[in-house]
């Protein structure tokens, strides 16, 4: 029976610890899913609440992965479940590690960001963004990020990972062939077309903004005006009017 503060399995044939990629690529979609959902939140309606609760229970999840055992973190909890009727695929632990602890660390910069100080920013955007991709990569591809940086820091190379992509001597692998490159083309010129077809039958509306509205004495507030000065990287990223909604400006 395996202990409680451990990090991978000790399995009979494999030369390292190792971890059920079925259960972890599971978990990073569990992870994802609700990552999006707050990110999008917070985003079209300058909610940060949902965000702020997601942090905490990311890095709660990522302290029980790293710091005690793998098998009570509860996104892994439910990705166990739902992939009990898979056959296991053992990976490496060790690479795996350390790409949580890449993890842990952005929960730790989004809890002192938005948790404990309520800033609101493009530090918090690159943060957020790391963390999706690095979510979406696991879960869509199976492509662990973490797991290749691993080898830029370490003299012992990561060893079996997902696809076999770590062995010495990989099978040979094959890309899209033209016909799939060219139906890919195809699909991304009719998308572009549609594109323009669509915006040029239903131009869009004007924002609700640009209508005139009467001032209010908190308009009239120097100290409010200065507040709500909108800062020059928000107009950078075209996202004045998502700056206002956050801060609650007019």
């Amino acid at each position: 029976m395996s202990g409680i503060f451990e990090f991978g399995e000790r399995l009979d044939g494999f030369p390292v610890r190792v971890l059920n990629e079925r259960v972890v690529r599971a978990g990073a979609g569990i992870v994802f899913f609700f990552a999006i959902v707050s990110f999008m939140n917070a985003w079209l309606t300058g909610n940060f609440q949902p965000t702020r609760v997601f942090v905490v229970a990311f890095l709660i999840d990522f302290t029980i992965r790293i710091f005690i055992n793998p098998r009570y973190a509860p996104s892994l909890v439910l990705g166990q479940w739902f992939v009990r009727g898979q056959q296991p695929e053992y990976v490496g632990a060790p690479q795996k590690r350390f790409a949580w602890v890449i993890g842990f660390a952005l929960a730790l910069t989004m809890l002192y960001l938005v948790v404990i100080h309520n800033v609101v920013g493009p530090v918090n955007l690159i943060v957020c963004a790391s963390c999706l991709l690095l979510l979406f990569f696991e879960t869509a591809f199976g492509i662990c990020i973490g797991c290749k940086l691993y080898n830029l820091f370490n003299r012992e190379q990561a060893r079996l990972c997902p696809g076999g992509v770590c062995e010495p001597s990989p099978e040979a692998r094959t890309g899209p062939d033209l016909a799939q490159a060219a139906v890919m083309l195809a699909f991304i010129g009719l998308v572009g077309a549609t594109t323009f077809w669509v915006a040029g039958r239903n131009p869009p509306a004007a924002s609700p903004q640009a209508a005139a509205v009467p001032l209010s004495q908190a308009d009239l507030d120097p100290a409010e005006v200065e507040r709500c000065r909108v800062p020059d990287f928000a107009k950078a990223l075209g996202h004045e009017e998502k700056w206002k909604l956050h801060n609650n400006c007019r």
